[in-house]
């Protein structure tokens, strides 16, 4: 799989979305990733489908909705039909893991589990044949300007070749940037979300993401 940065707009300036969003895009950027958050699973509050349906119409790019809420069965039709491409759930907020899948799957958007830094990686294995995805968060979930935690991957290498043979790309969020980046390459990551490393007052979107897609490029 080719690695890919996906930056996440929560760190954009929502008073210039589009451009920003085109920044990326005329760089080369594929997929953004949306952190929604509802003031109950996590302690933040973001933005709903409205907002994803805005920025359905702003860019063709890979749409990855990461529902951090509770009970996502609720909104995952809403999600998908504003425009969401990829769904990814945290386990516990499902009743039934499984029904969940099946039920993204089913309305046509691909699927993906969530698993948080306390979490070991082995609770996503009885659902290895239906996920598309595994977003592995290096942060805890809902809290700005956290440190990178790299024991987060310790569970990774035994897991590299399951994951492989049911082609199951995987992800990480939480502290991605210039710094860091070095030390998850090369471990089986296909998928990068960085948030204030791509959106930020320092150069343009679309120049720190060709900076972070150089280095994933090359790290790979």
């Amino acid at each position: 799989m080719t690695a890919q940065i996906s930056p996440s707009v929560l760190s954009a300036d929502f008073s210039r979305l589009g451009d920003q969003i085109k920044s990326v895009a005329e760089s080369g950027g594929e997929v953004l990733h949306l952190d929604v958050m509802d003031g109950h699973y996590v302690p933040n509050l973001t933005f709903g489908p409205l907002l994803v349906k805005a920025m359905r119409k702003m860019t063709d790019m890979v749409l990855e909705a990461h529902l951090m809420i509770s009970e996502p069965d609720l909104y995952i039709e809403n999600f998908i039909k504003a425009g969401a491409d990829i769904v990814l759930v945290h386990p516990s907020t499902c009743s039934s893991v499984q029904d969940t899948l099946r039920n993204i799957k089913t309305l046509g958007a691909k699927a993906g589990l969530v698993v948080n830094p306390d979490e070991k990686l082995s609770i996503i294995d009885p659902y290895l044949g239906e996920i598309d995805q595994l977003l592995i968060m290096s942060v805890v979930p809902g809290f700005g300007g956290q440190s990178f935690m790299p024991e987060v991957l310790d569970d990774l290498p035994q897991m590299r070749q399951a994951l492989v043979d049911n082609n199951v790309l995987v992800e990480i969020d939480g502290g991605i940037n210039k710094t860091t980046i070095a030390s998850v390459l090369g471990k089986g990551i296909s998928r990068f979300v960085a948030g204030s490393a791509v959106f930020n007052k320092h150069a343009s979107p679309g120049e720190n993401f060709n900076t972070l897609q150089t280095l994933v490029t090359a790290g790979k």
